[in-house]
């Protein structure tokens, strides 16, 4: 107990405030992967792809400066102390970046549109978490462990433990990636964007160093989080229901915060509304789009968020592994929805 909190409840606390933030930033900042992807593909417009670098580079350098400081042991966080499956990356970030174009928005994407009145969004969301816990823990998680078997990892999995000083390393890399993504007049026309996506990878980094905290300080065996929006929002649904014989987590916390940021950044701009699907034809394939994110996600050891931002802090092999098969995947959906075939003929 920590401050005369369960630490469970601390993770929470701190997942909820990085989810608040989060869920801001993506009303007010209009930070969206799938909507950066469709920009740069088919507007040549290429600003909220550059404000996703932007949180990238400030996630990296905020997170590699809590590990050179001794707040995040590496081996500690999932992503760095299992052994890393390129092909669970390649496989994983193809299936859920097509799921994403098919759904219309990512698991953060589609949280935040629920906050701001979605119902669409809100059955993504459901049927994705209930997809993620049939293949993380539920009838297909067999079949997951034997083709894609997850195993402790003797070194941490990132890019600067190949360098005799990971901890400057990561520094570089990170100053790198923010000051290439935020070399562009275009960006600061509108400042919301990179403003927000500076707090999206302080909050980011804020997950990492808050679980790391209390896993340290507590006495409860809790494990070092970061935010990601798959298994987490199967995890809610499963507290939602079981609260009374199940702790709440940190992605509890986290999956609240982006409903309640979301809310709160559309109440101010008086732009709630109640929204519903119209036609039969697009909620099946929104569904169908969930069901691939889902699964994809647990494959893939996270999503655009997990695996895109959180991993990526900690510079693990996975995340641009992932995230540029998520881009594919995403780029292949889009042009089925678009265009009327996958790929070229």
């Amino acid at each position: 107990m920590i401050a005369g909190l369960d630490e469970p409840v601390i993770a929470a606390l701190i997942g909820l405030a990085g989810g608040i933030v989060l869920g801001l930033a993506a009303r007010l900042g209009r930070f969206c992967s799938l909507g950066a992807i469709e920009d740069w593909l088919y507007g040549g417009d290429d600003r909220r792809l550059r404000g996703w670098g932007v949180a990238i580079g400030s996630a990296v350098l905020a997170t590699q400066a809590a590990i050179a400081a001794g707040l995040i042991v590496p081996l500690e966080t999932l992503h760095l102390g299992h052994a890393w499956s390129p092909w669970a990356s390649v496989a994983g970030g193809l299936v859920f970046g097509y799921g994403m174009a098919l759904a219309g928005n990512c698991g953060y994407g589609a949280l935040a549109r629920a906050g701001g009145g979605d119902l669409r969004a809100l059955v993504v969301i459901l049927v994705m978490g209930v997809a993620a816990y049939a293949v993380l823990s539920g009838p297909f998680a067999q079949m997951r462990i034997s083709v894609f078997p997850l195993q402790p990892a003797a070194a941490p999995q990132g890019l600067p433990w190949l360098s005799a000083s990971p901890g400057v390393a990561g520094l570089l890399i990170g100053a790198g990636i923010l000051a290439a993504a935020a070399a562009s007049p275009r960006l600061w026309a509108r400042p919301a964007l990179p403003l927000w996506s500076v707090a999206v990878g302080l909050a980011v980094a804020s997950g990492w160093i808050g679980t790391a905290w209390v896993a340290r300080e507590g006495f409860a065996a809790l494990p070092v989080l970061g935010h990601s929006f798959a298994s987490p929002v199967g995890e809610s649904v499963l507290y939602l229901m079981t609260a009374s014989g199940n702790r709440v987590s940190f992605g509890v916390g986290s999956v609240t915060g982006i409903l309640v940021g979301a809310f709160l950044a559309s109440w101010s701009r008086r732009s709630f509304r109640w929204e519903a699907c119209e036609d039969p034809r697009e909620l099946r394939r929104q569904i169908a789009g969930a069901v691939l994110m889902g699964a994809g996600a647990v494959v893939a050891g996270g999503c655009t968020v997990g695996q895109g931002l959180s991993a990526f802090a900690l510079l693990s092999y996975s995340a641009p592994v992932t995230i540029a098969a998520i881009a594919v995947g995403a780029a292949l959906g889009l042009r089925q929805l678009i265009v009327g075939f996958a790929l070229p003929r």
